[in-house]
């Protein structure tokens, strides 16, 4: 399962989405994360804990996107956020 860490908290300001550490996570992750709304869509998902496959369908449930496109897409973004030691 793939699950966001606690203290990290999805704003959406104006049509925009920003992710904020907050708390314990505010002295290790230093900024903010911005995100469209796909971004937003999928860490909404894995801030709950979701299987990469689960992820998968539920993004090709709400976008009409290709699977394979859908899935790169998705392994991209879980990449960026374990690089930046947001996920547990």
């Amino acid at each position: 399962m793939i699950k966001i860490k606690e203290g990290f908290m999805l704003r959406e300001v104006a049509g925009s989405y920003a992710v904020v550490p907050v708390g314990k996570a505010s002295l290790q992750f230093k900024g903010m994360i911005t995100l469209n709304e796909t971004g937003a869509f999928l860490w909404k998902n894995l801030a709950e804990g979701i299987e990469k496959e689960e992820l998968l369908k539920k993004m090709l449930a709400e976008y009409d996107v290709l699977e394979s496109e859908a899935s790169k897409h998705i392994n991209q973004f879980i990449e960026k956020l374990e690089k930046s030691g947001i996920l547990e």
